[in-house]
C-alpha cells in the first residue's frame, strides 16, 4: 500500500527530472560552455593576453573594489534592518517591507536614472556636491551606490523569514538575565542567523559582480576609470573584439562559479543549517 499521497508514477517522476535537467542544460550549462569555447577559441595565450590588457585589469579591479565595499555595508545594514522588521511592530512596517522589494521590481536602468536625478549636474544635491567638491556620477561613488541599491534586498530577505521562524524566545531569555544589546546580538541573535547571513552575502556578491543596468547609467563608460567588468565586456563586444569580450566574460563567469563553489563547500561543511536557511528564502 502506498502511504505517500503525492508519490507520482515512476514514468512521471523520470519525465519531470529529465525535463528539469534538460532545461538547466539548455538554459544554463550550454551557454556557459559556449562562452568558454569562444574565450579559448584562439588558445590560452590569446585569452591571457586579453585579460592582461590595462582596461581589463582596471575593470576587474573596479568590480572587486565595488564588491568589497557593498558586501560589508549590506551585511551590516541588512542584518539590522531584518532584526528590526522581524522583532518589532511599528507603524509603517508593511510599507518598509514593500520598499525593500523595490530593487527587485524596478528596472536597474530606472534605479540608475534615479541616482542621476539626485546627484547629476541638475539634480537635487547638485549645488551641495559642487560646494563640497564631491563627484558622485561618472565616478566610483556612483557605481557603489547603484550596486548597493540593486543588492540591498538579498541579505534582508534571507534573514527576515529565518528570524521570524526562530522567534524571540532566546533573546527574551537573555534579556531577562541582564544581557545588554550588544551581548544579546553577538551571543544570541548572530549565532542563530549566521548561515542565513552567509547565504545572503553570497547571493549579494554574485549579483554585485554582474550588475550592469544601473552601473551603466551612472558610470559614464570611461575606459580605465569607471568601467566594471560587465561594462568592459559590452564595449569589447560592440567593437567586434569577440575574443577579448568572451575572455572577460569567462572571467566574470569564473568569479560567479567561485561563489557557487564556496556555497557548496559551506553546505558540505554546515549542510543542515545552510540548507534550512536556503529553503526559507
Amino acid at each position: 500500500m502506498n502511504d505517500d499521497p503525492i508519490r507520482e508514477p515512476l514514468l512521471v517522476r523520470w519525465a519531470l527530472i529529465l525535463l528539469a535537467v534538460g532545461a538547466m542544460a539548455l538554459l544554463v550549462l550550454l551557454p556557459l560552455l559556449m562562452v568558454l569555447s569562444a574565450a579559448f577559441g584562439e588558445g590560452f595565450r590569446a585569452w591571457w593576453a586579453a585579460l592582461r590588457e590595462p582596461d581589463a585589469v582596471s575593470a576587474l579591479s573596479l568590480t572587486l573594489f565595488t564588491v568589497a565595499i557593498v558586501l560589508p555595508i549590506n551585511a551590516i545594514f541588512g542584518t539590522l534592518t531584518a532584526w528590526a522588521l522581524a522583532r518589532f511592530e511599528f507603524r509603517g512596517k508593511r510599507v518598509l517591507l514593500s520598499l525593500i522589494d523595490v530593487p527587485f521590481a524596478v528596472s536597474p536602468v530606472v534605479a540608475g536614472l534615479c541616482l542621476v536625478l539626485l546627484f547629476g549636474s541638475h539634480g537635487w544635491f547638485a549645488s551641495l556636491l559642487e560646494a563640497l567638491d564631491i563627484k558622485i556620477l561618472f565616478a566610483r561613488p556612483g557605481i557603489v551606490l547603484a550596486t548597493l541599491f540593486i543588492t540591498f534586498p538579498f541579505v534582508v530577505r534571507e534573514l527576515i523569514p529565518l528570524m521570524e521562524q526562530q522567534g524571540p524566545d532566546e533573546e527574551l531569555a537573555a534579556r531577562s538575565l541582564g544581557a545588554g544589546a550588544w551581548t544579546l546580538f553577538s551571543r544570541v541573535t548572530l549565532p542563530n542567523i549566521k548561515w542565513g547571513l552567509v547565504y545572503g552575502v553570497l547571493l549579494c556578491s554574485a549579483r554585485a559582480m554582474g550588475e550592469f543596468g544601473a552601473v551603466s547609467v551612472v558610470s559614464g563608460h570611461i575606459r580605465g576609470l569607471t568601467n566594471t567588468l560587465p561594462l568592459h565586456i559590452e564595449i569589447l563586444y560592440n567593437e567586434f573584439d569577440t575574443t577579448a569580450a568572451f575572455a572577460a566574460a569567462s572571467l566574470l563567469s569564473g568569479l560567479a562559479l567561485i561563489t557557487l563553489v564556496v556555497k557548496f563547500w559551506l553546505e558540505a561543511r554546515h549542510g543542515d543549517a545552510l540548507a534550512a536557511s536556503h529553503r526559507k528564502h
